[in-house]
């Protein structure tokens, strides 16, 4: 972890929103958001010069990490990659997917094969989400007529 304000050497690099907001320019450095950001038009404007937003899981029952990422695609229009990190479980990939993150990073202990086997799980969704628009009914009115 890069001391205060300071940027690590190493790069790429994903470091704290503070971190990154000082050294905006760089390309070789993301942001990564806890989950408890708020996520305003300024703050969103901003996260469009970055090449990836990671969003930290603290915990798996820690769900505001989803409304970030929805409301980066939905609202904000972000088209870069939103990065899962932190307490991601093979159970929440599918859910994040369709909430528009489109990289996983997986805790230590969860395998990659139950992973993709997660990931094909559900083959309908009744709910709209960042991939598909339309609720079922919806679907199935619009396929009626």
């Amino acid at each position: 972890m890069p001391r205060r304000g300071r940027a690590p050497e190493v790069r790429p690099a994903i470091v704290p929103l503070s971190v990154w907001q000082q050294h905006i320019d760089e390309t070789d450095l993301a942001p990564w958001l806890p989950s408890d950001t708020e996520l305003s038009p300024a703050l969103a404007e901003e996260l469009t010069k970055a090449p990836l937003v990671a969003i930290d899981f603290p915990a798996f029952t820690d769900g505001r990490g989803y409304t970030l990422a929805r409301l980066l695609r939905e609202r904000y229009g972000f088209t870069s990659e939103i990065r899962a990190i932190g307490d991601v479980l093979v159970d929440q990939l599918f859910y994040m997917t369709r909430c528009g993150f489109d990289a996983l990073a997986l805790r230590e202990d969860q395998h990659l094969d139950d992973a993709l086997r997660a990931l094909g799980a559900f083959s309908v969704s009744y709910q709209p989400g960042v991939d598909i628009k339309e609720a079922m009914f919806e679907r199935r009115l619009r396929e009626a007529t």
